[in-house]
């Protein structure tokens, strides 16, 4: 298959998985490469479920379902630990990202790949949070006193810990964008509008985890990952427009909000394009989306990365974003020394 023709049959896939019935060996062993690469496995699976696959397909399938399903245990699991360790101090702890879309029941945790615990507390009760996880059997992950004062001073989030005695790593937010980025999302208007789930755990707001999504993919990374994080947005979408006829609108007033518009019309324009994503028609597409659609697409039939100058440009613009220049200068200068330290040692 040529460059990107397996990644867009994932799409295609995903969006309309009837067009499993007519596949041909070649393009399952592709469409199945391309969507383990991008951690897509697990929703593909379920999308599929119940559809005649070849027997050989539906072992591979069967396999995914069982593994996301076992992710989703885990996810749960550790948010109940964090949960526990957090309570006492009687601040809202909020679920961030495809813990919380299980934990929620959402349509988008669906067979999603779930890796770190991530939760957003206030600003105010960081050193809290710190305490009582450190209290609780959780450790640093980066002892380095260089990253350890790059997470405190210009990150949203505290050093990565992982527990000590179940491995598993939970990231601490106390908003979703760095501090340092040119967009300044509302931190308190999060946690304010976050919706409690019963249980001593709290959500975002339905437009705010499509916010927090957009931002994540146009404002926060170099699109690594894009396609499942589009996913998401698609799912989502569907899933709170089917609720409410006005949720498109609302969601527009939010992204306002959190300075996140561009980042939102963008994330919108992409989903409908490649997953028909049933929002409003927008402006044409430009010259960026064009080069993002490019980014996602970014892999061949046996699921490696293709189009490494596209790559390489969105990796340099996702620092960009995060940093000013001479911030951005001095940290890649550290890092540069660093690996270079260890390559002589």
């Amino acid at each position: 298959m040529g460059v990107s023709a397996a990644a867009r049959l994932l799409c295609r896939l995903l969006a309309a998985p009837d067009t499993a019935l007519a596949l041909d060996p070649p393009q399952w062993i592709a469409v199945i490469a391309v969507a383990r690469a991008e951690l897509l496995i697990g929703s593909l699976a379920c999308r599929l479920r119940g559809l005649p696959v070849p027997e050989q397909v539906g072992a591979i399938l069967a396999a995914a379902i069982q593994s996301a399903e076992e992710g989703r245990r885990q996810a749960l699991w550790e948010a109940e630990m964090a949960r526990r360790a957090l309570a006492p101090a009687g601040f809202p702890i909020i679920l961030l990202k495809g813990t919380a879309f299980v934990a929620a029941g959402l349509d988008a945790g669906q067979g999603r790949h779930i890796g770190d615990l991530d939760i957003l507390v206030p600003r105010a009760r960081l050193d809290d949070a710190e305490a009582a996880l450190l209290d609780a059997g959780w450790e640093w992950v980066k002892p380095d006193p260089y990253d350890d004062n790059y997470y405190r001073r210009w990150m949203h989030e505290l050093p990565p810990l992982i527990h000590r005695e179940r491995d598993r790593m939970i990231d601490v937010h106390h908003t979703i964008l760095p501090p340092t980025a040119r967009i300044t999302p509302d931190a308190g208007a999060l946690v304010a509008a976050a919706e409690p789930l019963g249980n001593g755990l709290s959500i975002p707001s339905p437009e705010d985890l499509v916010v927090h999504a957009a931002l994540h993919l146009f404002a926060d990374g170099d699109l690594s990952g894009g396609l499942r994080n589009l996913w998401d947005i698609d799912r989502l979408v569907r899933e709170f427009c089917a609720r409410d006829a006005g949720y498109e609108a609302r969601l527009a007033d939010r992204a306002a909000l959190h300075q996140a518009g561009r980042a939102v019309a963008r994330s919108l324009r992409l989903a409908r394009r490649l997953f028909d994503t049933p929002v409003s028609d927008r402006r044409a597409e430009g010259i960026f989306d064009a080069a993002a659609r490019r980014r996602l697409l970014a892999r061949d039939g046996w699921g490696r990365g293709t189009r490494p100058a596209t790559r390489a440009a969105f990796y340099v613009r996702s620092h960009w974003l995060r940093m000013p220049p001479a911030l951005l200068a001095r940290h890649l200068w550290v890092k540069a020394r660093r690996n270079n330290r260890r390559a002589g040692a």
